[in-house]
Formats: C-alpha cells, structure tokens, sequence
C-alpha cells in the first residue's frame, strides 16, 4: 500500500514538474499581433471624414503612410508583442490587382487578400476572407490579438470565430463626421474597441487637386531620392539630437507616423516631384533616412 501510495506520489511530482516547465515555455513566448484593414472600409469612412466624399476617384490615400502609421499605433498599444503581418482586404475586377494595390502589396509586412468588384463597384468576398483569416491564424495560435479595421456586421462571425480559439479581437473605427459607421452587433462582439480622429488621418488624406509638384515631370532615380532621405535626417538630427535618435532607432525599419509624413512633404519639397503613390522611391527615402543615422551610431 505505501509503495503504490509512494508510486503515486512520484508520477504527481513528475506531472507537477512537466506542467511547470511547460508555463515557463509559455511564458517565455512572446505574444504576437496581426492587423486587419477593411480597405473598403477605410477608403468610405476616411474619405468622408478627411474629404467629405466616398467616392475613391475624388481623393487620394497615402496607403504607405497610413500603413506605417497603423503599425505604430498597434506597436504602442500592444507593448509587449511582436507584429506578424498587415492583412489588407479590398476589391478588385476579376481579383487581378490594380497598380495602387500592387504598390501596396509590394510593401514590407503587408499581404493584400483580394474580394471580386461587381458591376456596381461593390466588393463580393472580402468579409470571408477576413474571417478565413482571422479563424486559421487563431486557431494555429499565430496570434495572440487582432486589430480589425472595420465596420461591417458581417465580420461579426469573424470574430466570434476568432475568439472561440482564444484570441483577443481589438476593433478599431474611423470617427464619423454624423452617426455611427460600424455595426452595433460588431461593437458588442469585439473585446475592445478604439475610434481614430480626423487629426490621425489627415496626413494621409487629400482630395484631388492640381498637383503641388508635377508628378508627371522628370522622375528622380532611387539614388536622387536616398540622397535626399540622407540630406534630411542630418537635417533631423541636427534639429533634435542623439536622444531623440534613441527613440527612433527600436522601431528600425519603421519611422513613426509624423516623422515618416514631415520626411515625405520635405523631400517633396527638396525634389519639387510627388512622392504620393510611389512604392519604390519612398522606400529608398526612408532607407536613405536611416542608412545616414546608422553610418554615425
């Protein structure tokens, strides 16, 4: 009897001891964050908001900018945790990418899902895909938590499957200039929920007008463009100092919002050509921008 007592004592110390080791593990893997953009969404309520039109033809979006802008925003809020990715859903004819959503893909950290466009321009599929998403990653515990711009009542599933695996659904909304933009069913759904303002899209934002710069005039090479990113950050350094430096350097490669904005209007100055829809030449911007900082600390 008191060695089956004994036994059983032991196989309890043991399974003590592998439950132990597996919450250390646990606790040493760092919890990781997705964002999920509703370009649709976005592009309707910002638009009004910043514009006072729904109609994409009439304004244009810094997607680059506002993405960078989402990503530090989420990197504030989820302190603690590591971004996977940017999941960008929007609409396209025949689901064939336009040159906008291609730039788009093409960035850093970011996977664009594409929906079908019917023939009254509205998107078909886009709120399964957020869902197919949303539920894979969870139920693989990729994510810990998802930001979800969005507003649809459709996505409500969405999130209730991504919950039902243990993930935290955090819904983020574009204020609105009257009533609401986001379906009561899906604010009562979700675990959290934040609205941005004007201020916070602004940067990003602006109807369409006669071109500050001549887009369309001769289009300065990457190394034009880097050395204008390098021109600004002795600029910006000069300006602010090493302490300031400090900060910027942990979110390398991502320079926040209103650093990334005040960067793109300088060198736009500088080059006297928009940079506003140009993937390859605001990469090489920014690299120019950091690559000057790294060369000195």
């Amino acid at each position: 009897m008191n060695d089956d007592l004994a036994a059983l004592g032991a196989r309890i110390d043991r399974t003590n001891e592998l439950l132990q080791r597996m919450l250390a593990e646990v606790a040493k893997t760092p919890s990781t964050h997705a964002i999920f953009v509703d370009a649709g969404y976005l592009y309707a309520a910002a638009g009004r908001l910043v514009a006072g039109t729904e109609d994409r033809r009439a304004f244009d979006l810094d997607a680059e900018g506002l993405i960078d802008a989402l990503i530090d925003k989420a990197r504030t809020i989820f302190a603690d945790s590591r971004l996977l990715r940017v999941y960008w859903y929007d609409g396209a004819r025949r689901r064939i990418h336009t040159a906008e959503q291609q730039s788009i893909a093409e960035l850093p950290d970011v996977k664009v899902r594409l929906g079908n466009l019917n023939a009254n321009n509205q998107q078909k599929g886009v709120d399964s895909l957020i869902r197919s998403d949303l539920e894979s990653l969870a139920r693989h515990r990729a994510i810990s938590d998802a930001a979800l711009l969005g507003g649809d009542e459709d996505l409500v599933s969405a999130v209730e499957a991504a919950q039902g695996y243990g993930a935290r659904v955090h819904l983020w909304g574009i204020e609105a200039p009257e009533g609401r933009n986001q379906a009561e069913p899906l604010l009562w759904e979700v675990d959290s929920q934040r609205t941005f303002d004007l201020d916070f899209f602004k940067p990003y934002v602006a109807r369409r007008t006669a071109p500050a710069y001549d887009a369309m005039g001769t289009r300065p090479t990457r190394e034009d463009v880097r050395f204008v990113g390098a021109q600004i950050a002795a600029k910006w350094l000069a300006a602010r100092g090493r302490e300031s430096l400090v900060e910027l350097l942990p979110g390398h490669p991502y320079l926040p919002g209103s650093v990334d904005q005040d960067l793109l209007v300088e060198a736009e100055g500088l080059l006297q050509y928009s940079l506003r829809g140009q993937a390859d030449l605001r990469r090489a911007l920014r690299d120019g921008f950091w690559e000057h900082l790294q060369t000195l600390y």
